[in-house]
C-alpha cells in the first residue's frame, strides 16, 4: 500500500499504485533476490536515519517522480522497517537544470541506500525519455509555418519498441514530454505491416480481412512506395503509416491521402535532425522507436 499522495499522483495521470507498487518490487528483487544489501546491512542498522536529495545534473524533463517516489515505501514495506518521508518538489512534464531538487527523502539508512539506484534508474530513464521526446516536440514547434507563424499540426508519437516488461511507464513518459502514444497493445488498432500484406498476398486482401473480422477497429497500413498509398487511400483506411520514405516522397503521398481524409504517419528511422524535413512534408505524425528504445538517460543523482 502507497501513502495517500503518491497513489494520489500516480492515480492522477492513470497508473495504477498496485501495478507500480508491484513493478518496482520486482525491479528490487533484481538487486535483492539472492541476498540483502551485504555491504550497507554491514556498516549500518536501520536505527540511523539518513536524509537525501535527488537532483538533477542535466537539463531535461522529468517523468517518472511519483514512480521513483514510491521505490523506498515499497522497500520498507518488504523489509518491514519503519516508513520514509517523501516530498515530491519538482512534477513530471517539468523541465529541470543541473542542481534543481526533485525529491527529498527522509528514511532508514538501510532502506536509502538500498533503495539507491532501483530509485535512481527509474527516474533517470523515464526522464530520458521524456526529454528526447521534448527535443522533438520543440524541434516541431518552430517549424516554420504559414504567414509568418510557427508551429505545425504534426504530432510526436512513440511505437512498441518499448524496453520489455517498462512499456506502461514509458508510454507514459512520452505523454510527460508532449508526445502522443500509438498503440499500448495490438488489441488497441489494427496496423497492416508489410508482412501481413506479403502472407495475405496483398494489401487490399489484408484490409478486406480486417474489415471482416472487426469493422468497429481503428485500421492503419503501413506503406512503402505511392502505389501502395494510393491503394489504402482507395479503400478508405483511416491512417497510413509512411515507411522509410523520403521527404520528397512524403509530401506526394500527403497530397495523395490528405484530400480524402487520410492522415499519414511518417515512421522509420527518423532522427531528430530529420524532424523539420519530415514535417514539411504535412504528415499528420511522426513515430520515433528512438525515444524509447535507446533514449539516453537523463543524469540524475541522490545526495546524502
Amino acid at each position: 500500500m502507497l501513502p495517500p499522495e503518491i497513489a494520489s499522483a500516480l492515480a492522477a495521470v492513470k497508473l495504477d499504485s498496485r501495478q507500480v507498487a508491484d513493478f518496482i518490487e520486482a525491479t528490487l528483487d533484481e538487486d535483492l533476490a539472492h541476498g540483502p544489501d551485504v555491504t550497507t546491512d554491514a556498516i549500518f542498522n536501520d536505527t540511523l536515519t539518513l536524509q537525501a536529495r535527488m537532483v538533477a545534473r542535466a537539463s531535461g524533463c522529468l517523468a517518472g517522480v511519483p514512480v521513483a517516489a514510491a521505490v523506498p515505501f515499497v522497500l520498507a514495506q518488504k523489509t518491514g522497517v519503519s516508513t520514509p518521508q517523501v516530498a515530491m518538489r519538482r512534477q513530471d512534464g517539468e523541465r529541470v537544470e543541473p542542481g534543481d531538487v526533485i525529491l527529498e527523502i527522509t528514511a532508514g539508512a538501510r532502506t536509502m541506500l538500498t533503495a539507491e539506484r532501483t530509485l535512481l534508474n527509474l527516474a533517470s530513464q523515464l526522464s530520458g525519455v521524456a526529454t528526447a521526446v521534448a527535443a522533438y516536440v520543440d524541434a516541431i514547434a518552430a517549424f516554420p509555418g504559414e504567414s509568418g507563424t510557427t508551429g505545425t499540426k504534426a504530432r510526436v508519437r512513440d511505437t512498441r519498441k518499448t524496453i520489455p516488461g517498462m512499456r506502461v511507464l514509458q508510454k507514459y513518459a512520452v505523454r510527460c514530454g508532449g508526445g502522443e502514444n500509438h498503440r499500448m497493445g495490438l488489441g488497441d488498432a489494427a496496423l497492416i505491416k508489410d508482412n501481413h500484406i506479403a502472407a495475405a498476398g496483398s494489401l487490399t486482401a489484408a484490409v478486406r480481412a480486417v474489415r471482416a473480422y472487426a469493422p468497429q477497429i481503428p485500421l492503419e497500413v503501413e506503406c512503402d512506395t505511392l502505389e501502395q498509398v494510393t491503394e489504402a487511400t482507395n479503400l478508405g483506411v483511416g491512417l497510413i503509416l509512411l515507411d522509410n520514405m523520403n521527404p520528397e516522397t512524403m509530401t506526394k503521398a500527403v497530397a495523395i491521402a490528405a484530400p480524402h481524409g487520410v492522415k499519414t504517419e511518417a515512421s522509420g528511422g527518423l532522427t531528430l535532425r530529420d524532424a523539420a524535413a519530415t514535417v514539411a512534408s504535412g504528415v499528420d505524425y511522426i513515430s520515433v522507436g528512438a525515444l524509447t528504445h535507446s533514449a539516453p538517460i537523463l543524469d540524475l543523482a541522490l545526495d546524502m
